[in-house]
């Protein structure tokens, strides 16, 4: 097996995630750490995966690129020379959800709290949700916190976000 990161950006719509993994489990990839989201109108998948080694990236793009739900999307296959396990830092120990308002800004200085507390950002997520009465921004947070920094890095998670009126709860991921 050789490891191989594959990444696709298309229009959203129904069934392309299974499309994708459908495709990828036929040519015997092994999904590793996988990610999908919905961007505005367009979909984003990326996954580490192992895959047998007989099997070039390129045969993997033309394969994936051939599905119908991906149409003209881009499809990326290449080489993963990094380590395909994440260590302690890319556990979850922390979720964070911030919402309110429109706060520019606001993912740079949360991004820039969890530096000072060491802590790392292992997912984030940040939408706008539109409504009658204004548009609300949800933004979660996945994150690791060192044992020691715990209470004082979500301390100051909590302040930042009601210095900028911003509502802020977090729950903390067993592990």
């Amino acid at each position: 097996m050789k490891t191989v990161l594959v990444s696709v950006l298309c229009a959203d719509r129904t069934g392309l995630v299974a499309a994708i993994t459908g495709r990828l489990f036929d040519l015997g990839a092994n999904l590793g750490d996988t990610t999908f989201a919905v961007l505005g109108g367009g979909g984003e998948f990326a996954s580490v995966c192992d895959v047998p080694v007989d099997i070039s990236p390129d045969e993997i793009r033309k394969e994936l690129q051939a599905l119908p739900e991906i149409g003209d999307g881009k499809v990326t296959v290449e080489p993963f020379s990094l380590a395909a396990d994440h260590g302690p830092s890319g556990r979850v120990t922390h979720r964070i959800v911030v919402s309110g308002g429109n706060r520019p800004g606001l993912v740079a200085r949360l991004s820039e709290v969890f530096v000072q507390f060491k802590a790392n950002i292992v997912e984030l997520n940040a939408q706008r949700v539109r409504n009658e009465g204004g548009d609300l921004y949800l933004t979660r947070f996945a994150v690791w916190i060192p044992g020691q920094s715990v209470e004082s890095c979500l301390a100051t998670v909590d302040n930042t976000a009601g210095e900028l009126s911003l509502s802020c709860r977090w729950e903390t991921v067993d592990s």
